[in-house]
């Protein structure tokens, strides 16, 4: 019978560049070597970090995008809590990670990365944007917790824009749009589509103000986040780690979870096709994945399931982050080829149904009853199981995880702000921008479409509160600004991929400074 060394000896002790996860357990001894690790090169196929609340689920996150970053990976994650921050400055050592790094045989040295915020409202980061057109129906319909038909209307309201060229950045695009095509105006410009309903207008417009109360109005506009900026590495050749920083946000799961599909899906759409790389393009991580899935339609999940399942080709890998793996649909969870898995409880019926069905995921084992090791597994300890070199899945191992190297308490509010304003980022994205758009563009069409259906009269100084039907529909404020982008360019063509994204842009110039 093959012991438990020589078959951790034979599913971790591969060479070349790799992600360190820590030493295995066998009952109460640890095995310092050979280290539990993952192929820097199989980083892109994807994986789970899983288990219950106060496990080290964020710590698992913390020791991966630090090695990733040291490696020359840039990275993406999200960070709900805040605990993350300290991703940017150098760790304090103390009893617990002497001991912890003493039994692994690891020599641990406090050390930062370099760190990007970035934020959905602008107070914990350089404001990111994106336009309502570049979310396309789907991602907006799950924003705005739409129903199938719902959601069919507003791609009924896109295709219109796409046909007639009214470029979609803002909700007061969508909600010119909407209005208009639910006036007598309007209406027989939907004939050939199929027109809709006054009702679903409604709907849809609440659902927008109420997006808006949660603070929509920031988000949704330009400048648009390029997402190649991602991509980013510093002069010294450390990969950039994006944060996204969600603690404002926290009470609105459906705009930050479809926000990051949203990244992901221009990822997909961007990225020229890459092959197998030495090392992943990016790493991201979907923290609090059950909050996509959730009450999501089949058409969203299909759409979910072909970005992960493709984008590995584009050299980036993706990491979902929540609790248990029944968060995760069946179809994205074969494509997860790496498995960090820390404690479950099972203090209730649900909960050990849960468990049960997270040990039928795992390989089979000889050495582990998983049951029993899932439920006892100490904080900072997981099962792993991951791909080696060639693909082939390495033995379960209970493993205790080495301790991050920066620190594990967030940055103070005044190292956040300072941090932020030293962004590189800024330059790009700090300063909003409006231009010319579906709004103004139909505010002109309806005024000029009544001036030529008006009979000749002579001219009369205009009175307040008078003007064509079209002017007072669309309101004196929509009109009023007008004067302020007429000679502005024109939006380009909306041409759309997966989610209904946009064509690719131009790349645009950046330099990167180390500042850490």
């Amino acid at each position: 019978m093959t012991s438990f060394h020589d078959a951790l000896l034979a599913g971790y002790g591969f060479d070349g560049p790799s992600i360190t996860l820590g030493g295995a357990l066998e009952g109460a001894t640890v095995h310092p070597t050979p280290r539990v690790c993952i192929p820097l090169a199989m980083m892109n196929r994807h994986g789970l970090v899983a288990g219950a609340t106060g496990t080290g689920k964020t710590k698992t996150l913390q020791l991966l995008a630090e090695q990733l970053s040291v490696q020359g990976v840039p990275v993406f994650v999200a960070d709900l809590k805040g605990d993350l921050s300290g991703l940017a400055m150098p760790g304090t050592g103390n009893a617990r990670i002497t001991e912890r790094a003493t039994s692994l045989g690891w020599d641990w040295q406090a050390a930062g990365v370099p760190v990007e915020f970035v934020s959905l409202t602008g107070r914990l980061g350089v404001q990111l944007r994106a336009t309502v057109s570049s979310f396309g129906p789907l991602l907006l319909g799950k924003v705005l917790a739409l129903n199938e038909t719902q959601t069919s209307v507003l791609a009924l309201v896109f295709k219109f824009c796409d046909d007639q060229g009214l470029p979609l950045l803002d909700f007061t695009d969508l909600r010119a749009v909407l209005q208009y095509l639910n006036s007598d105006e309007g209406k027989p410009a939907l004939a050939e589509y199929g027109g809709m309903s006054s009702s679903t207008v409604g709907v849809l417009l609440r659902k927008m103000v109420e997006l808006e109360s949660q603070g929509a109005e920031a988000f949704f506009g330009e400048p648009e986040f390029d997402v190649r900026d991602l991509l980013t590495t510093t002069s010294d050749g450390r990969g950039v780690v994006t944060c996204l920083e969600l603690s404002d946000v926290q009470d609105k799961p459906r705009l930050f979870s479809t926000f990051m599909m949203w990244l992901l899906a221009e990822l997909y759409h961007q990225l020229p096709e890459a092959g197998d790389l030495p090392k992943p393009k990016l790493v991201f991580f979907f923290d609090e994945a059950h909050l996509l899935f959730d009450d999501a339609p089949r058409a969203f999940l299909e759409q979910v399931e072909q970005v992960v399942r493709m984008i590995r080709s584009k050299g980036v890998g993706v990491y979902f982050v929540t609790q248990t793996p029944k968060d995760v649909p069946s179809d994205v969870l074969a494509q997860l080829g790496h498995r960090v898995q820390h404690a479950l409880r099972a203090h209730t019926p649900d909960d050990d149904k849960a468990l049960r069905a997270t040990v039928r995921t795992f390989p089979k084992t000889t050495f582990y009853d998983l049951e029993e090791t899932l439920t006892s597994l100490g904080i900072g300890e997981a099962v792993v199981t991951a791909l080696n070199p060639r693909g082939v899945p390495t033995p379960v191992v209970a493993t205790r995880l080495i301790p991050p190297t920066s620190r594990m308490a967030p940055l103070t509010p005044e190292e956040l702000q300072a941090d932020i304003r030293a962004s590189d980022l800024l330059a790009a994205y700090g300063q909003s921008v409006d231009r010319d758009s579906a709004r103004e563009m139909l505010a002109r069409r309806m005024v000029k479409t009544a001036e030529m259906e008006a009979p000749a009269a002579p001219e009369k100084p205009a009175k307040a509160g008078g003007g064509s039907k079209a002017s007072r529909m669309l309101g004196g404020a929509l009109l009023g600004s007008l004067a302020a982008t007429v000679g502005r360019t024109v939006g380009r063509e909306l041409v759309r991929g997966v989610f209904g994204l946009l064509g690719a842009r131009p790349p645009r110039t950046r330099r990167r400074t180390t500042r850490w």
